[in-house]
């Protein structure tokens, strides 16, 4: 299961913290978030994924992919 959230201003950072923590991918569209509020979004999840030990990768300029630790789309190292 992939979580897809469009949040509609900051303080629904909050689901993307939960369903993130519980081990779900999150899809974050920020398509619907003036420039300020997405980035915003965008450095709480960095956080979220640096201190959780997950990956973030950007699909669209404001749509972001989070998978947990365990779930990165990167190639692992030799």
């Amino acid at each position: 299961m992939v979580k897809t959230l469009c949040p509609k201003d900051y303080s629904e950072a909050v689901y993307v913290g939960h369903f993130f923590r519980t081990g779900v991918p999150v899809v974050m569209d920020l398509t619907g978030l003036p420039d300020s509020d997405a980035k915003q979004f965008v450095d709480f999840a960095a956080g979220l994924v640096f201190g959780r030990g997950g990956d973030m990768d950007r699909l669209s300029p404001k749509v972001f992919l989070l998978m947990p630790r365990g779930m990165s789309n990167r190639p692992s190292a030799p």
